[in-house]
């Protein structure tokens, strides 16, 4: 087994003896110059995902090596999922190192919403999960927006140190990587990282020269358990992924009134006044309204409601979360990984049915 040489899609150390685990290659390819590990491979040419052994133990390993170093941390966050994104306890895990936030998917969030307006929303959401950034950057990795902003603002707090970035699985970590290296260098082809929508898709440490004596690392993402891409079917990830502006779409409900979203969660409308619930979830979920008398029997039948998790078989399988909305405020009713309503809440009685497991919280409106 050769112990040096590392994937250059995941960071995971090469070896031939175990195909199950990270960083297997066949024999015949131990000896080319850059080498991509058979699960990079798959993911990258065959869109396979093959699951990753590492555990929260092996992150908060890799997190506490960093804080060892004085560096600069990019905190990169899913602006879509904000509170997925969210890592418990990160400054505590960082020490006193710098930190960054990064927003990545400002494409996706209405063109309308001013940036400032945004910023200043992420600013406060930061604070209740006590954490002060020295400054936050909106951009998309996807779309290449707002790079160069990026760019400027590393260069003023990095101070000759690494840059690490860090996140929970699937915020883009390493499509940000990639976006910078195309964007910067050259001739980039030969040190891409693997991307896709799958959790948890770089394994190790991956290491991209600044300059001379400092350079950038991609780290693996901590799962997060509440995002909802845990547990759908892989197939169908793209159906939650958005990959798009996202439309708004209202619904005017009276009371005992439900929405689902697809088969993967559903909100009843139990009581209060008549009310106008403003959707923001993925094109591709389909939005069903039905009476409550008859949301059980829906899903149930089994056949209409698309995408589903294959392991609920009804709907009572699911958890329940119950909230009664009474601050006269705009608020969103967010499911992690999946979308937000957003309410103007006076006095309705809300219940959002999810699977186990699934984050579901209340926020101040984002939009």
């Amino acid at each position: 087994m050769i112990e040096k040489k590392r994937c250059y899609g995941c960071g995971a150390i090469i070896q031939n003896e175990d195909s199950k685990q990270a960083g297997y290659v066949p024999a015949s390819v131990l000896n080319n110059e850059k080498i991509i590990c058979q699960r990079c491979f798959k993911i990258k040419n065959y869109h396979q995902l093959v699951k990753s052994n590492l555990s929260k133990d092996d992150f908060l390993s890799i997190m506490q090596g960093i804080a060892e170093k004085d560096s600069l941390i990019i905190y990169l966050i899913d602006i879509f999922d904000f509170n997925g994104s969210m890592i418990s306890g990160i400054q505590r895990h960082l020490l006193n190192n710098d930190i960054i936030v990064v927003a990545n998917k400002r494409d996706v969030l209405p063109k309308s919403i001013k940036d400032t307006k945004i910023k200043d929303w992420i600013k406060g959401q930061l604070k209740e999960y006590g954490l002060q950034p020295l400054d936050i950057v909106l951009i998309s990795a996807k779309k290449n927006y707002y790079l160069d902003d990026l760019m400027d603002v590393i260069q003023t707090y990095r101070k000759d140190r690494d840059v690490y970035v860090v996140g929970v699985t699937n915020v883009g970590k390493s499509s940000l990587i990639n976006a910078l290296l195309k964007h910067y260098t050259e001739d980039s082809s030969d040190f891409l990282i693997t991307t896709s929508e799958f959790p948890g898709t770089t394994l190790d440490l991956i290491r991209i020269p600044f300059d001379k004596s400092n350079s950038l690392y991609d780290t693996p993402g901590i799962i997060n358990e509440f995002q909802m891409a845990h547990y759908i079917d892989e197939k169908e990830l793209k159906i939650i992924t958005p990959n798009s502006e996202l439309k708004p779409k209202t619904f005017q409900l009276q009371p005992r009134q439900t929405l689902y979203f697809g088969g993967l969660a559903r909100m009843d409308f139990e009581s209060g006044e008549n009310s106008s619930f403003i959707c923001y979830f993925p094109p591709l979920l389909e939005i069903h309204r039905t009476k409550l008398e008859n949301a059980d029997t829906l899903y149930n039948r089994g056949f209409t409601l698309k995408p589903t998790i294959a392991s609920i078989e009804t709907i009572e399988d699911m958890a329940t979360h119950t909230f009664t909305l009474n601050n006269d405020k705009k608020t969103d009713i967010v499911i992690s990984g999946l979308g937000w309503v957003s309410v103007h809440a006076k006095q309705q009685k809300i219940t959002i049915k999810a699977p186990i497991g699934v984050g579901v919280m209340l926020r101040k409106a984002l939009i």
